[in-house]
């Protein structure tokens, strides 16, 4: 439909009634934010099987400044009733996201985002993803990184430099935002009593104010989150973007220490 986000989304609702499952893709910007009433009215209010796949997604887009950075997105299909919210780890991992999310009945967001990032999953055909379910990549007894998307990369990377100084990081490739996979979450609060999120998102309605939610209420632990700090970001090359706004490796590990030591403060919640 070209630029025509609302039109596609309509359309997408229409060929769905006969009964086939209907893929949709565009920028995660323009997948959710033009044709949000459409998404939420036409396919996720009756329950259709449309899944987007909304690919730019974060400020990694980097070159094409503000207005194609979708750091809202995962917010705004959260906030929709009945909507699944997926994000893909690495290009291994693509395949099977996809396939889990057609063959659900209902609407499905899947989040991919625009950089090039390190391979996790060597062989695609291997992974087996299931909405709803996390994935436990690295074991751990002092904290939990939980991330999604490219960051998940990073993380791993900030569970090495943490080892190195004693800490023990164990990292959670969440893949599905909502529903959360909430018995990985909850051992991840009980084994290790500390948790840092990471994503490349707005910190507010994004990944982190998912496990709040759920920790406030199941079982608080302190919660670090690392994320875009409530402000736009600006045009420039997407790796330097996400240093400048403090998605790597050291704000994790730094995240990471802050959350172990808030562990001794009696009471602590995120």
């Amino acid at each position: 439909m070209g630029i025509a986000e609302a039109n596609a989304v309509g359309i997408s609702a229409g060929i769905a009634t006969f009964g086939s499952p209907v893929l949709f893709t565009a920028y995660a910007i323009f997948a959710t934010e033009k044709p949000f009433e459409q998404i939420r009215n036409m396919i996720a209010y009756p329950r259709l099987n449309v899944t987007i796949v909304a690919t730019h997604g974060g400020i990694n887009v980097g070159e094409d400044g503000v207005t194609h950075q979708a750091i809202e997105d995962i917010a705004i299909m959260r906030a929709i009733p009945g909507m699944r919210v997926l994000t893909v780890a690495d290009p291994g991992e693509l395949y099977a996201a996809v396939r889990a999310a057609v063959a659900h009945n209902g609407p499905v967001y899947v989040r991919i985002p625009r950089a090039p990032y390190e391979v996790i999953h060597e062989d695609s055909d291997a992974v087996d993803f299931v909405i709803g379910k996390a994935e436990v990549l690295r074991e751990g007894t002092d904290v939990t990184l939980i991330a999604a998307g490219m960051m998940v990369w990073k993380s791993l990377q900030a569970a090495e430099q943490l080892a190195r100084d004693g800490i023990s990081a164990r990292v959670v490739n969440i893949r599905s935002i909502k529903p959360l996979d909430e018995a990985v979450v909850l051992a991840a609060c009980k084994e290790t009593g500390a948790i840092v999120t990471v994503e490349d998102h707005n910190r507010i309605g994004g990944l982190g104010g998912a496990i709040c939610e759920f920790v406030s209420t199941h079982q608080p632990v302190p919660v670090e989150i690392v994320a875009v700090n409530d402000e736009f970001a600006e045009s420039g090359n997407g790796y330097e973007i996400l240093d400048k706004y403090g998605l790597h490796t050291d704000a994790i590990v730094s995240r990471a220490r802050t959350a172990v030591g808030r562990k001794a403060v009696k009471g602590d919640i995120a």
